[in-house]
């Protein structure tokens, strides 16, 4: 079913009135989409008509998965902007719920600072309100933009750029093999029973699966251990220039494991390429993984006061969304909140989506939440949406908000009682790209 949504605007050159439209693309719309994203993201270097057609062509073919589609605002007809829309599963705080995700947003160059965008990611919280998700995902291109709307900083990723040496070596490297498209269902359940064991990740899509086993770019290493695929590497080759085709780095776009001896089995083989390889540039969320490594550093030698070493880069990427509470705690009714007793009043404030400001009360007993309609309550606290985003998905604690002056709260005796409840040992992960 094609969802629409019409508005009027009025213009701010003139008094003439637009009415903006915001629907899938159809196939006459490919052309505009094209353009407005290659005038958007530059960086892309989409030039030729060759480069053109081909991301025509990839954007279309993500169009054909099920969980993903694309949708532009018209305006009077025209199109103005542009975005991709992703229907995710996450695996919360071990219960499975849908999760709304845009990306690809872009604005047409000569119509910026009229609010699209603006249009554009309120038609996304809407959508994904009335379709019961009680999150909303995203990868800022600014994360100071997006947090104005609402949204959350999620974990840093780390990047490791290890001499191959540096890693672990092990005999279970003999248990890692070549993956071919026959092992996708392989993958898929490797994949499936990781996440499970995690916070935060969300299903992959078909187009995710499909882009692994037919890039021509990529490599796939699977760890198998009783005829079942206990982890996985997906990864490249990157050049270091043009002058010496021998010297390459290996890229690791995915590690995923389900087992101490799978993780070891596959940094072994990464181990085993030191003879071609000079660095292996490993991309994750975990903050420990330097203990893995011989040596952490990652080649650059500048100090940091007094004596600290540089080991890796950090990025902020992911950011979260709250955008129906009453849903979130529906939903992560069996979950355990830190197994705490109290009467909660949660007090949010949200300039961008006024229907998700408000106040709630939440009854905790023995850790489980159930909303109540009114009454008296234990204690208040006030933060905004884009705080409590983060805190709701485990990736900052309630008592860090209060030292940062991030959050408020009605009695401070309550304030562990409040870590507490939201505390978890697996701060979320993501794996998704969108």
């Amino acid at each position: 079913m094609e969802i629409l949504a019409f508005f009027a605007v009025n213009s701010f050159l003139s008094a003439e009135m637009f009415m903006r439209e915001i629907r899938p693309l159809r196939q006459e719309d490919w052309d505009g989409y094209v353009k407005i994203s290659m005038n958007a993201y530059p960086g892309m270097r989409v030039n030729t008509a060759v480069e053109q057609d081909r991301l025509r062509n990839r954007a279309q073919r993500m169009n054909t998965d099920p969980t993903i589609t694309f949708y532009g605002l018209f305006e009077n007809g025209a199109l103005r902007g542009v975005m991709r829309l992703h229907d995710f599963t996450m695996s919360l705080h071990g219960t499975e719920l849908p999760v709304g995700g845009v990306g690809a947003v872009a604005v047409d160059l000569y119509h910026k600072k009229r609010r699209i965008a603006y249009d554009l990611i309120q038609f996304f919280l809407d959508y994904y309100r009335e379709q019961g998700a009680p999150l909303a995902v995203l990868y800022p291109f600014r994360p100071d933009f997006y947090k104005e709307m609402g949204f959350g900083y999620g974990r840093k990723l780390n990047q490791y750029r290890i001499k191959p040496a540096d890693l672990p070596s092990s005999s279970q490297r003999h248990n890692v093999a070549p993956l071919t498209s026959q092992d996708r269902p392989a993958l898929v359940a490797c994949y499936n029973r990781y996440m499970a064991q995690n916070n935060g990740l969300m299903t992959l899509s078909d187009f995710a699966v499909y882009t692994f086993f037919n890039s021509p770019k990529l490599r796939l290493a699977g760890y198998w251990q009783d005829g079942l695929l206990r982890g996985y590497l997906v990864f490249l080759f990157e050049p270091l220039g043009e002058e010496n085709f021998l010297r390459n780095n290996i890229v690791v776009r995915h590690l995923v494991y389900e087992t101490p001896e799978a993780l070891h089995g596959l940094l072994a083989f990464l181990h085993s390429q030191a003879d071609q390889v000079e660095r292996v540039i490993l991309h994750t969320q975990e903050e420990d993984f330097h203990w893995l490594l011989a040596d952490p550093r990652n080649g650059r030698t500048p100090l940091m006061p007094s004596v600290y070493q540089e080991t890796n880069a950090q990025g902020a990427g992911i950011m979260y969304r709250l955008i129906d509470l009453p849903r979130y705690f529906t939903l992560l009714r069996e979950h355990n909140f830190g197994g705490q007793t109290v009467r909660l009043k949660v007090s949010l404030t949200d300039s961008f989506y006024p229907v998700n400001a408000g106040s709630w009360l939440v009854d905790f007993v023995d850790g489980r939440a159930r909303l109540r309609e009114s009454g008296d309550y234990d204690v208040e606290i006030r933060l905004d949406v884009a705080e409590f985003s983060s805190l709701a998905v485990g990736a900052i604690d309630f008592r860090r908000l209060m030292i940062y002056g991030l959050a408020a709260i009605s009695d401070r005796h309550y304030i562990d009682t409040v870590h507490r409840l939201f505390y978890t040992e697996k701060k979320p992960l993501c794996m998704s790209s969108f």
